[in-house]
């Protein structure tokens, strides 16, 4: 009995002096080191990758998105985002552009008009130099770019808008032509405008004027 009572008290004191020893290294650490951007083209990587120096050291099972979002509105140029954890310590987010179609030129300031009908910061981009400029208010313009879609008219064609203060249109032409467009119906004026396209004679005329109801005057 004393023996069984020695050798119980003996494991006892051994197993209360023992230090467990647990690996670490096996356990992955999943705080976020890197940052991998992708689809970016007119904004910087580097300026992202400023924008989001929060995430650094972030645990991936604790990613904000909506903090992400929050930086990411700050940059003029992205429209939208997805994001994918990459375990155990990365990060990837892919980036949506908005596309520039125009350069309001609306009194003094300038902005891109972008094709989802919004705007954008203007800046003197080489990708943009090309776009035609709009004379006139985005509210307007929006309204009659919608308008041009619907017809399927080739926008891409057109280096300038004007807008008058009677709320009619004056475009011109990569081959310097001018359509003057009525106040209202002005998306009949342009479809006969197409129709002429495909005539012999189209390129000598140099001015379109539908501003009289049922009339076009070639000059």
């Amino acid at each position: 009995m004393k023996k069984r009572f020695s050798i119980a008290l003996f494991l006892l004191l051994l197993l209360s002096t023992y230090k467990i020893q647990t690996n670490f290294s096996l356990i992955p650490n999943l705080s976020i080191k890197k940052i991998i951007i992708e689809n970016n083209h007119i904004v910087d990587e580097k300026n992202i990758k400023k924008n989001l120096d929060f995430l650094y050291d972030t645990n991936l099972f604790l990613l904000n998105s909506k903090k992400i979002k929050i930086k990411l509105n700050d940059i003029d140029f992205i429209e939208s985002f997805e994001i994918k954890k990459i375990y155990p310590n990365k990060i990837k987010i892919r980036v949506f552009e908005k596309k520039p179609i125009a350069v309001l030129q609306n009194k003094k300031i300038k902005s891109f008009f972008t094709s989802n009908g919004g705007t954008a910061n203007f800046s003197d981009l080489k990708e943009f130099k090309n776009l035609p400029v709009v004379f006139g208010d985005k509210k307007s313009f929006e309204i009659f770019y919608k308008n041009l879609i619907a017809i399927n008219f080739p926008i891409n064609e057109i280096k300038k808008f004007y807008l008058f203060e009677s709320k009619r249109w004056d475009l011109v032409t990569i081959e310097n032509q001018t359509i003057k467009l009525p106040i209202n119906n002005y998306s009949q004026s342009l479809l006969n405008y197409l129709n002429l396209k495909d005539q012999a004679n189209f390129l000598q005329f140099k001015s379109f004027d539908y501003r009289i109801k049922d009339q076009l005057i070639l000059k």
